[in-house]
């Protein structure tokens, strides 16, 4: 077991965060490439103003139609992405992980906070996959990529819970907790969750077209 902690926290993290970044920045790249080829126009009405105003705008809880009229749904959103992002940057573990391999730290999470905050996210996963399910105009537009998008975190964060608290085989947990973010990591740029790289620059795009040419707003 020691043997493949070490592959998976040496050689296949490398590979990982290779996959990701390299996985990255070609689907930004691509995507740049294919909105000039397809609608070149679209790129000369870009704004800072209008997109910042947007992204703003999408940022506060209430501060759109969209998010006022589904309050719960728009809490579970707001309630995942912060523990989605938080918790892995400022977990002890993975802190001290940056520290070993980099030289580098920064302030950590309390761990009871961050085990709290692990469990909400596997609530509002819960949640999620309950409402592509039970919500007919949702589960009507939901295929099998969006329950992947589902289970891929939902399995992070539920290895790293049980590992945390000794359920199971706590090495063969730890184990499957870093595969299981390194494949997170590797779907980003090629699954639902490259929304995680595209979803500001939609915003952008959609506050400079409302606000610039529509003259409008976007929310």
């Amino acid at each position: 077991m020691n043997g493949i902690y070490a592959f998976v926290v040496g050689p296949l993290a490398w590979f990982a965060w290779g996959v990701f970044i390299l996985g990255s920045a070609y689907r930004l790249v691509s995507m740049y490439q294919l909105a000039k080829a397809k609608d070149g126009s679209s790129l000369h009405f870009m704004s800072f103003k209008f997109g910042m105003r947007s992204i703003l705008a999408w940022l506060n809880p209430s501060g759109t139609l969209g998010w006022q009229s589904n309050p719960w749904t728009t809490l579970v959103t707001f309630v995942f992405h912060i523990c989605l992002v938080v918790v892995p940057l400022f977990l002890l573990g993975h802190v001290v992980l940056w520290d070993q391999f980099f030289g580098i730290s920064w302030p950590t999470l309390p761990d009871v906070v961050a085990d709290i905050m692990s469990i909400l996210v596997l609530v509002c996963c819960i949640f999620f996959g309950l409402r592509r399910f039970l919500q007919r105009d949702v589960a009507f537009l939901t295929t099998g990529k969006d329950w992947v998008a589902i289970a891929i975190p939902a399995m992070v964060f539920l290895t790293g819970v049980l590992s945390y608290h000794e359920i199971g085989n706590p090495k063969v947990m730890l184990v499957l907790h870093i595969l299981s973010g390194e494949i997170m990591l590797i779907s980003i740029p090629f699954t639902r969750l490259s929304h995680m790289l595209f979803g500001l620059f939609t915003r952008a795009y959609m506050g400079s077209e409302f606000g610039g040419v529509r003259h409008c707003k976007d929310w």
